[in-house]
């Protein structure tokens, strides 16, 4: 998504999400280019919501969100400061405890020749504060491997940021001309055999933190929707899984449910990406 951003005033936000959730809707992923920057071309109008005034602003629409019963996931959030003020929301169980959050990169010069904001180590320190307030927080970041200029230096220095933040869902995607992008200028363009073997390593890295995250979760309960149920059982996500991009829970023998449940389980099992539970 490219652009400038615009805002939708919030008040027709809701009145779509509230329709949604009248419909039947158990689940609202809010997606925009940049979610975290909700109502700053607007500068922030308020407006009547249920009786209430709201801001056109991030916090505002979390909060109005999460008055609606359903499950709420952000996504595409950048790490700006006012981000921490929603996180309290997640602990309280108004919205799910769940952001997804573009780091992209951790070498301050490669944050910088993409024009993203260069502060690996504020990302770290921003990332232990929401997990002191909400625990349960599930990170889902995307990164960029082979950069125009990367070097081996700072592809460690990535590495070394995915093993200090222990994210929870990672992707990535080796560095590809876009049409019209000034990385097509950059010198020091990295061949397409160092993208591909870097991709590989990370991948890799990062599969062995997901696993022992999941580990983690063995032994412990939490809630799944079931998106499919099959002759084996059912199939559904956790609060820390988005449909189609994360993992899923398998429920053997749970044939009974319907798609659309929201279930109490005690997770089993644990792989790389996904979990085997047991109702409860």
């Amino acid at each position: 998504m490219r652009g400038d951003l615009v805002s939708r005033p919030i008040h027709h936000v809701m009145t779509e999400a509230k329709r949604l959730v009248d419909a039947g809707v158990k689940e609202l992923l809010v997606i925009s280019q940049d979610t975290s920057a909700y109502g700053v071309d607007v500068k922030y109008e308020a407006h009547d919501w249920n009786g209430s005034e709201r801001a056109t602003r991030f916090y505002d629409l979390a909060e109005a969100l999460g008055e609606l019963g359903i499950w709420v996931r952000m996504h595409y959030i950048y790490p700006y400061p006012h981000v921490d003020d929603v996180v309290p929301l997640m602990a309280e169980g108004k919205i799910l405890p769940y952001l997804d959050i573009p780091f992209q990169h951790a070498s301050p010069r490669i944050l910088k020749l993409m024009k993203r904001p260069a502060s690996s180590q504020n990302n770290l320190e921003r990332i232990r504060a929401w997990r002191a307030v909400c625990p349960d927080i599930t990170l889902r970041s995307t990164f960029i491997v082979g950069f125009p200029g990367e070097t081996e230096e700072e592809f460690q220095e990535l590495l070394d940021f995915l093993t200090e933040a222990q994210l929870d869902r990672v992707g990535a995607f080796a560095y590809s001309p876009v049409e019209g992008a000034t990385a097509n200028d950059l010198p020091d363009q990295i061949p397409e055999a160092v993208k591909q073997e870097r991709l590989d390593r990370f991948m890799v890295h990062q599969a062995e933190i997901s696993a022992a995250r999941l580990q983690l979760k063995v032994g412990r309960k939490g809630r799944v929707i079931i998106d499919e149920v099959v002759e084996e059982g059912a199939v559904g996500r956790s609060e820390a899984d988005a449909p189609e991009i994360d993992g899923q829970v398998f429920i053997d023998g749970a044939t009974h449910l319907k798609v659309g449940d929201i279930v109490d389980v005690e997770f089993e099992e644990a792989d790389e990406y996904d979990l085997w539970a047991k109702l409860i």
